[in-house]
């Protein structure tokens, strides 16, 4: 059997200390892996697996061999990590050369070395789902203190990955309020530039701005910053 790298408590302990506001959702997943991939005896490859709908990938892994494994799941819409992540429980194949479930998908495994596998399903944000996929290069990898030590990975894994999901959606939908403010405010100065130049009012200066995006094929808050850029370089001539 393959023995850990990093203590699995150690392991739990590093999870807990990665900071959502230094850390991306890709970096997070990455580290979940890696971390995984360390403190689960008898592992040799790790990969994380997130369904939406009915969009699967394969958000990190720390060898091609995982990967492959997955993405042939996915792409005969079977196996133990799509099973899993759908029931959200573990599901054991300890020996590839017996494996009745998924036999194809268990020849193609040994054909690159992986003799057992474990995937444990991973709850994480409302209609995101996924697993943890543990590959083994013997049969009966994983003992039940190994399956013990995975499965309670996966359930801190699953927190951590739910905190940083929801971190990271709030964080786009900030920025996209940003965003929008940024454009109403270069908006308002267009307005406001061309109800000086035509002494117009504000109905008909949003007007003149929506006519020159149509006709343009540019949006408004484009047509407006462009508005603003020139006034700026007027003044400045």
């Amino acid at each position: 059997m393959t023995q850990p790298t990093v203590d699995p408590a150690d392991a739990l302990a590093e999870l807990g200390r990665i900071r959502l506001d230094e850390t991306s959702l890709d970096e997070m997943l990455r580290r979940i892996a890696e971390l995984a991939n360390r403190s689960v005896p008898g592992t040799r490859d790790v990969s994380v697996t997130l369904v939406r709908g009915r969009a699967n990938w394969t958000a990190a892994f720390t060898g091609d061999v995982a990967c492959q494994l997955d993405e042939w799941q996915y792409e005969q819409h079977r196996g133990p990590c799509l099973d899993a992540s759908a029931s959200g429980d573990s599901i054991s194949v300890p020996e590839m050369a017996a494996e009745q479930r998924w036999p194809e998908w268990a020849a193609r495994a040994r054909a690159v070395g992986v003799e057992s596998s474990l995937s444990i399903g991973l709850p994480i944000q409302g209609s995101v789902v996924g697993t943890l996929n543990v590959h083994g290069a013997a049969a009966n990898a994983f003992d039940p203190a190994a399956i013990a030590i995975a499965e309670r990975f996966a359930a801190y894994a699953a927190v951590a990955l739910a905190n940083a999901h929801l971190y990271d959606s709030a964080a786009t939908l900030a920025e996209q309020m940003r965003e929008a403010m940024r454009g109403r405010a270069v908006i308002e100065q267009a307005k406001g530039i061309i109800i000086g130049e035509r002494r117009c009012s504000p109905e008909e200066a949003f007007a003149l701005l929506s006519k020159i995006s149509q006709d343009t094929n540019r949006k408004v808050r484009d047509v407006a910053k462009a508005l603003v850029n020139q006034a700026v370089r007027r003044t400045r001539a």
